[in-house]
Formats: structure tokens, C-alpha cells, sequence
């Protein structure tokens, strides 16, 4: 079980890295999803700090196991925000909330792991 635990936190690391510095960046494709997600743009950057401090909580993790809970806990609370944010606020196909489902997924698989 520890092998698998550790797998999920280094995809979600490595997931959540990348989204936080999409958002830092400001790429194109995030300032229209932003947009239609009618956010304001300041709470980006907050979202992508949360990420990262996520991303970074769970590779300490590996050092100090009791940490990936809490991580798991922040990425759940994103990802169901983030879940909201497509399909409610900006009413996106489905398809557009997956990767945002599959992390919720992995995270709360984690939480009930670790």
C-alpha cells in the first residue's frame, strides 16, 4: 500500500505543480477559462499558491508521512472547486471537469490510504 500511496502523491505533486505555474504564468487558455469562470483574477494567483503549497506539502510527505493528509484535504477542497468552477460557473461540457475529478479522485484515495 505504501508504493501506491507514494505513486498518487508524486502524480499529484507533479499535477499541482504544473497547474500552479499555469496560473502564475497567466497562459492564454487559463485567463479565458478564468474568465468564464467569472473570478476575479487576483484569486488565480491564490489558487495557485494553495497548489503549490499542496504540491510541496506532499512531497515533504515522503519525509513526513502524517503531512499527505492534509495536502489530500486542500486538494480535495480545490478540486471540488474546481469541479464547480467548470460545470457550474462557466457550465462546461463534462469532459472540461475531468482532470479536476481525477485528481479529486486520487486525493481522496490518498486520504483514505494514508
Amino acid at each position: 500500500m505504501h508504493q501506491i500511496a507514494v505513486m498518487i502523491q508524486f502524480v499529484l505533486a507533479s499535477m499541482f505543480v504544473l497547474s500552479s505555474v499555469i496560473k502564475f504564468v497567466r497562459t492564454a487558455s487559463m485567463v479565458r477559462h478564468w474568465r468564464e469562470y467569472r473570478y476575479p483574477m487576483w484569486l488565480m494567483s491564490v489558487i495557485g499558491m494553495a497548489e503549490l503549497l499542496g504540491a510541496v506539502s506532499m512531497l515533504a510527505a515522503l519525509w513526513i508521512p502524517g503531512i499527505a493528509k492534509y495536502a489530500a484535504i486542500l486538494f480535495i477542497i480545490l478540486m471540488l472547486g474546481a469541479v464547480h468552477a467548470h460545470l457550474i460557473r462557466a457550465k462546461h461540457k463534462p469532459i472540461m471537469a475531468l482532470n479536476a475529478l481525477l485528481m479529486l479522485a486520487l486525493s481522496v484515495v490518498l486520504l483514505g490510504i494514508g
